[in-house]
């Protein structure tokens, strides 16, 4: 049975009931929802039915209130709270894109089981680049097309037709959304970055977290090195054809591999 509860600040779909396994929370990615997790969702009720999971709005986006400030730190807060308000024990936390950053903060520093981590590469130094340079427009009227370059890295119109669907219509590209969630990255050198990231792998490490780091592409040879150099744990997991969106291509198989690492 599933309800449409509130926990803490934050909208969420509310499914099963607790028991050995441990529960999943779902954070979408950047200007998202909930409703990204729909064909994954449809999946682990037929794999793994009856399973505790919770697929949380972000704050700003879906039914989740907006906030001041959309720092890493204050969202895994929020996050945190609305875990606990939900009665999640140490749950598996599955992040896509931004919400696989997210999910590596939570990992590293409240109590977590696992975390899976779907296409959100942790080295941001490009990207931060890129944002800089497109700082300007990001700020202005023409913020729109900021996000319509990054759209088109994701291999949108490749998806199929109704994962390219959600894609389109569970999604809000709205200006403090974009300047929020990215601010860090606009405001902090690169290296700051790539050294927290590698505090919270080791603390992932210490703590004996599961990470599974879940690609729809082979991941650039370099960048998994340097995975491996800060986790030699991590496992990574390539699910062909999927793109940006594995969650959304290849829903039955991840739905598989998170039954699996249970």
């Amino acid at each position: 049975m599933t309800d449409k509860p509130t926990f803490g600040e934050l909208a969420a779909d509310s499914y099963g009931v607790a028991d050995d396994r441990p529960p999943l929370v779902l954070l979408h990615g950047l200007t998202y929802d909930r409703r990204h997790w729909a064909p994954l969702l449809s999946a682990l009720a037929a794999l793994d039915p009856g399973r505790r999971i919770v697929a949380f709005d972000l704050p700003g986006h879906g039914e989740s209130p907006r906030r001041t400030s959309y720092h890493l730190d204050e969202v895994c807060q929020v996050v945190h709270a609305a875990v606990t308000a939900a009665g999640l024990d140490a749950p598996v936390v599955v992040g896509h894109s931004i919400g696989g950053v997210l999910a590596t903060h939570y990992g590293a520093t409240y109590a977590a089981r696992g975390v899976v981590n779907l296409d959100q590469p942790l080295l941001a130094g490009g990207f931060a680049e890129l944002l800089r340079r497109s700082e300007a427009t990001l700020r202005g009227p023409d913020f729109l097309d900021v996000w319509a370059g990054m759209r088109a890295r994701m291999g949108v119109d490749r998806l199929p037709d109704a994962a390219r669907h959600l894609v389109d219509t569970a999604t809000t590209p709205r200006q403090d959304l974009l300047l929020g969630y990215w601010d860090e990255l606009l405001v902090r050198p690169a290296a700051e970055h790539t050294a927290l990231r590698e505090r919270e792998l080791a603390a992932i490490g210490a703590r004996g977290v599961t990470y599974q780091y879940v690609v729809g592409e082979e991941p650039d040879p370099a960048y998994q090195r340097w995975l491996v150099s800060a986790l030699p744990e991590v496992e990574v997991t390539l699910l062909a054809g999927g793109g940006h969106f594995p969650h959304l291509v290849r829903p039955v198989d991840l739905a598989h591999l998170l039954a699996a690492g249970r």
